[in-house]
């Protein structure tokens, strides 16, 4: 898009705030809905999986018990998060911010996990909202962080707890 620019640079600075809002524009209510849709997979995972596969379990909580439950609420929350960072990378292409899914899809997951070494960018004018996808990552981590940390720590087999015995 091409623009005509005064001399002291007002219009660089109109366009310039302009490309600035719509990304927060977008990116908030991106960020809103993913860290909603975390919460709520979160809830899902916790009451579906994990005190499900504890009650079948019961008071024979072995190692393999544990293991298949940790293995499953990993799984359902790498699943999880590619979604989120689906939505994400859908918003890129309808934005024009980048021309395909599957380079959005690459470009977000490299955001949202704040790996940065995909030589995929953003169209300028969206290059904030990868920013804020990064900042956006950070919250479903630790989010995700917290859960398998309390998912671990109540489902931890009793003979694991008491160490090794003498």
């Amino acid at each position: 898009m091409a623009m005509l620019t005064r001399a002291d640079g007002v219009n660089e600075v109109i366009h310039g705030a302009e490309a600035w809002s719509n990304n927060w524009a977008w990116g908030l209510p991106l960020i809103a809905s993913t860290v909603l849709a975390h919460g709520v997979g979160l809830v899902l995972v916790q009451k579906h999986i994990v005190l499900r596969l504890s009650r079948a379990f019961g008071h024979r909580r072995s190692v393999v018990a544990f293991a298949f439950v940790a293995a499953a609420s990993a799984l359902l929350l790498t699943i999880l998060l590619g979604v989120e960072a689906g939505a994400w990378a859908a918003a890129y292409v309808a934005l024009g911010a980048r021309p395909d899914f599957a380079s959005a899809m690459l470009y977000s997951l490299s955001a949202m996990t704040s790996y940065g070494h995909a030589n995929v960018y953003l169209a300028e004018r969206w290059q904030l909202m990868g920013a804020l996808e990064a900042l956006n990552g950070m919250m479903l981590f630790g989010m995700t962080t917290a859960f398998l940390v309390s998912m671990l720590q109540s489902n931890w087999p009793e003979q694991l707890r008491q160490g090794p015995r003498r």
